[in-house]
């Protein structure tokens, strides 16, 4: 059954809560300070937060929306997709939880490639979804990675890997651990080729990925804040037996001891990344 709370009849206008309707979800975010900005124009500030300068986790879509020139881009492997290969189960099977999050996200995995050109620049763009099991690395990211470096090598193309993620896949046990070595030698390929690598690290980027292919490119970008890192800090702090230093693992405490070239901002990332790809291809 249904209340009025409140209702209010005249000069033939009713008000009445009954009526009221939702606010639309994503219409409004609010930020870790408290600032609250309207989607649209977050979306139009390449989510980040005018107010404060907060970055807002997004996906694969959104990356290559504000990177592609004209939002014009052609995947490539987009049919490879994850599968239980040890029949694994935790708290439920592994291949439930790939039904699930693959209904909910609309993705095959948690990485994608693209090609198409930023600035005027040709390059190849993986990009992680942190939406997929925490943008987890398992065999299906490694392929992937493997596949888009072969086509940069096979079209001269400079490649970028955008970073978010908690680290190895679980499920995966092994296999996922040798994707390490499996993206680190075509990663040397590829530098063997003289094409560069570059990689962006985003909130967060954990685990195997920083322990491996997000430390090693040619040149490391960071978003502003990212927290980066191997294991957590309550892990390193129980580890050490010591307080942490204030901006422990963030981008910023990172590019200060010398893991991190640049902090860019994402409203900056599109130029910076194609004056980057200008200098480091050959004519």
């Amino acid at each position: 059954m249904a209340f009025d709370w409140f209702k209010r009849k005249a000069q033939n206008i009713t008000t009445s809560t009954e009526d009221k309707k939702d606010v639309p979800k994503g219409l409004w975010h609010q930020t870790p300070s408290g600032k609250v900005v309207e989607h649209e124009e977050l979306r139009k500030n390449n989510y980040v937060s005018p107010e404060d300068g907060f970055h807002v986790r997004i996906g694969s879509t959104e990356f290559f929306e504000m990177l592609f020139d004209g939002n014009q881009y052609t995947e490539l492997d987009k049919d490879v997709e994850s599968v239980d290969i040890l029949n694994f189960k935790d708290t439920k099977s592994y291949s439930d939880r790939l039904k699930e999050v693959k209904a909910k996200t609309k993705l095959t995995d948690s990485i994608r490639n693209a090609t198409g050109t930023v600035n005027g620049a040709p390059m190849v763009i993986s990009c992680m979804d942190f939406s997929f099991i925490g943008g987890s690395l398992g065999s299906v990211m490694g392929e992937k990675i493997r596949r888009a470096v072969d086509y940069c090598m096979a079209n001269k193309l400079p490649y970028m890997i955008i970073c978010q993620s908690g680290g190895a896949r679980m499920q995966e046990a092994t296999y996922s651990l040798m994707q390490l070595a499996k993206v680190q030698s075509k990663l040397a390929q590829l530098s063997e080729a003289g094409l560069p690598y570059i990689a962006y690290l985003c909130d967060p980027t954990f685990g195997g990925i920083t322990a491996s292919f997000a430390m090693t490119a040619d040149i490391i970008m960071a978003e502003p804040g990212a927290l980066i890192g191997f294991a957590g800090p309550r892990v390193i702090k129980e580890t050490i037996g010591r307080d942490l230093p204030e901006g422990f693992q963030t981008s910023e405490f990172i590019q200060e001891k010398g893991f991190v070239d640049f902090i860019v901002r994402r409203t900056e990332i599109k130029e910076t990344v194609s004056k980057t790809v200008k200098l480091l291809t050959p004519a």
